[in-house]
């Protein structure tokens, strides 16, 4: 079964903004936008990533008694 398609509004700045992000000129608007959409979820996934090594390390110096850190953190 097809998706169903629907009918959004944008901002005239907004649908600018798409056009110039455009891979290649027959880009769908469809396209870009769920690229955008992956692109969000990588980098909340390396964010997710980064920030549990973060905590980790932390949890180890903190257990250590290693506060020397925290000028440069």
């Amino acid at each position: 079964m097809e998706d169903e398609i629907t009918t959004i509004q944008l901002k005239k700045s907004v649908v600018n903004a798409l056009k110039e992000i455009k891979k290649y000129p027959r880009e769908t608007y469809n396209e870009i936008i769920l690229d955008l959409i992956n692109d969000a979820r990588e980098t909340h996934e390396l964010n997710t990533f980064v920030q549990k090594a973060q905590e980790s390390k932390m949890k180890e110096l903190w257990e250590e008694g290693d506060y020397s850190g925290w000028e440069h953190a």
